[in-house]
């Protein structure tokens, strides 16, 4: 059974240096970088046994939220990025994300699996996603996957043609 919640939103406040998750917590991020493409975040996650620092990007136009996470020893999984598909918009200097539940696990330049399907199906059965919201998850989870497969799985290399070129602490 899928636990039915209504879609998360964060919000990215670089001038205050803080990202809010949908619970009202804050948690203060050490580089916030703008680009005409998108808003970068790096920050430790104090307090979670499975990682302990991330790093994000927010892509509007491609509508993803692109996470690396640092594993903990023992808490290692199969995968290079966590895509998120979001619908992302401006409040002012701050940036708000929404999260519509589907999800791509990436194994960069070998694979990629679309995750939360049965999230977004139910929260659209029930309400709590407009109908036409779930149609633009699906289509950007669509691009996405058609746009790595066509380059080898190659992150970089898909969004390179997509003229976004994402910098990292972890991956040069």
């Amino acid at each position: 059974m899928t636990d039915l919640h209504p879609p998360k939103v964060e919000t990215f406040d670089p001038a205050a240096r803080v990202n809010v998750d949908n619970k009202g917590i804050r948690r203060e991020v050490e580089e916030f970088r703008e680009e005409p493409f998108g808003l970068y975040l790096a920050r430790p996650t104090p307090g979670r046994a499975q990682f302990s620092y991330l790093e994000s990007w927010l892509l509007p136009r491609l509508g993803l939220r692109i996470t690396d996470f640092w594993f903990a020893p023992g808490h290692e999984r199969d995968q290079d990025f966590y895509l998120d598909v979001v619908r992302v918009h401006r409040d002012g200097p701050r940036w708000v994300a929404t999260d519509l539940y589907l999800d791509l696990v990436l194994k960069d330049k070998v694979s990629v699996r679309v995750i939360d399907t049965d999230e977004l199906l139910a929260a659209v059965s029930a309400g709590l996603l407009p109908p036409d919201e779930g149609e633009y998850a699906l289509e950007v989870a669509y691009a996405t996957v058609e746009g790595l497969a066509s380059h080898g799985y190659d992150l970089a290399a898909w969004l390179a043609a997509e003229e976004v070129a994402l910098g990292w602490r972890r991956h040069p």
